[in-house]
């Protein structure tokens, strides 16, 4: 059983910054402490920070059938460069979606062959699927996934109310949680159309037809009915703080409801979209600055519970054009802790501590992933060695994902991931890919 020591860094948990060397016997974290002893592989991290390995709760590696848009092999390693080790793939865009237990099996079997990360499933909720949840409960699936607007997908359905309220009180008996796509659909479509007719088709257009209230009253609705029932609710990508200040009312009123947001809405104003085009464009979009600032804020003060990329890449000729036929996703999986570090704690004081909690623990305790999360014995070696005295600027050449097509091109961070640890075993060094091994589905613990 090889065995390793991290010695001499910054470990980062959810409560202290603390030199330390952490021993790692085989895939496990066998002690945290200083001047430890043991043999085998001497890891040097002086002068290193040493966080958990990040889990992204949020990505579309749209395989199978889409893995000319990215493909687990080439997103699993992005990943490993900003420092990943496990990631939950959602039921679209692969093809066909996972919304029964057969392609629940399917895209793990893919995933098992491509992956170099550890990675979760969700399944889907769509209309016509809820009779399928148990049986992707008992396939591994963390949770279901369910838009209350147009997904971009005729095979992946909206969730109307009563497929929402019938899908969460059996999500409820399954103990797993119901992740929502918090927009309106009678807003956004209403608008978006008469966009259309009305031949306005820039990009201020786009914006304005997906305004913070339609995700503030899907967040309200979605909530009501979790409540209603006892059910866990998770609010995917929350674009404003308006959104995020609703989902946490509702928690104080006995709502089970767990909060996420993207790098790109706290990197990112509507401003950047003339600059950027296509590849900032996502749903809901990017908000101005007074927006941005109430999310951040919400951040900082312990608000927000997760912070996952919401990777949807797209080949390049379905990334220009016309703004509004482009497809609505960012790529940014190699950026996550990158943008943490840098907007975070260099530009606003956002602690090491809690950034842990929003990439690592806060996951690994909604999800129920319990072998994973933190740096402590007992648990998977997943770790991610950074030096935060390094500046790197994103280039094409730099990024692993299929396409290089992402918003954070030409971004500069004062944060390099040096090493990336995935259950022992060095994925990521130096700039360079090196895991021999496959990555392993993680089921979550439902009771």
């Amino acid at each position: 059983m090889a065995e390793a020591i991290i010695r001499g860094g910054l470990v980062v948990t959810e409560t202290a910054v603390q030199a330390a060397d952490v021993r790692i016997t085989g895939e496990i974290i066998e002690a945290v402490g200083p001047d430890l002893h043991g043999g085998g592989e001497e890891i040097d991290a002086r002068g290193l920070h040493v966080f958990p390995g990040l889990i992204d709760v949020h990505v579309h590696f749209n395989e199978p059938g889409r893995t000319e848009w990215e493909g687990a092999a080439s997103g699993s390693r992005a990943l490993a460069a900003g420092g990943g080790t496990l990631f939950f793939d959602m039921p679209l865009n692969s093809t066909p979606c996972v919304v029964n237990v057969r392609e629940a099996v399917a895209k793990r079997e893919a995933l098992e062959a491509a992956s170099i990360t550890d990675f979760a499933l969700w399944g889907g909720l769509v209309p016509g699927s809820v009779r399928e949840m148990e049986e992707m409960a008992h396939c591994g699936v963390v949770g279901f996934k369910a838009f209350l607007c147009d997904s971009g997908l005729p095979e992946f359905a909206r969730a109307d109310d009563l497929t929402l309220y019938e899908g969460l009180h059996e999500a409820a008996r399954l103990n797993l949680p119901v992740a929502v796509h918090a927009e309106s659909h009678e807003i956004t479509s209403a608008l978006a159309r008469r966009c259309m007719e009305q031949g306005r088709t820039e990009v201020r257009d786009f914006l304005a037809s997906r305004p913070v209230i339609a995700e503030v009253e899907a967040i309200q609705r979605a909530a009501l009915l979790a409540a209603e029932i006892g059910a866990k609710l998770h609010i995917v990508h929350v674009s404003s703080g308006r959104g995020v200040a609703v989902a946490a009312e509702a928690r104080t009123r006995g709502c089970d409801v767990s909060i996420e947001t993207c790098p790109h809405y706290l990197s990112f104003t509507e401003e950047d979209i003339e600059r950027l085009g296509a590849a900032a464009k996502c749903a809901p979009p990017l908000r101005d600055s007074q927006v941005q600032a109430s999310l951040w804020q919400h951040v900082l003060n312990g608000t927000v519970d997760i912070v996952g990329s919401d990777h949807s890449p797209a080949p390049p000729e379905m990334k220009c054009g016309d703004f509004w036929r482009a497809w609505g996703g960012i790529a940014g999986v190699q950026s996550t802790l990158a943008v943490l570090l840098e907007r975070g704690y260099r530009q606003r004081g956002l602690p090491p501590e809690r950034i842990v909690s929003l990439i690592a623990g806060g996951p690994a305790r909604r999800f129920g992933i319990r072998s994973k999360g933190a740096i402590e014995a007992g648990k998977d070696a997943d770790l991610v060695l950074v030096d935060l005295s390094q500046t790197r600027t994103l280039t094409r050449e730099a990024l692993l994902q299929r396409h290089a097509i992402s918003p954070y091109l030409g971004e500069s961070f004062h944060a390099t991931v040096k090493r990336t640890i995935c259950r022992g075993e060095t994925i990521y060094a130096d700039g360079r890919i090196t895991a021999q091994s496959h990555g392993r589905l993680v089921r979550p613990e439902r009771n």
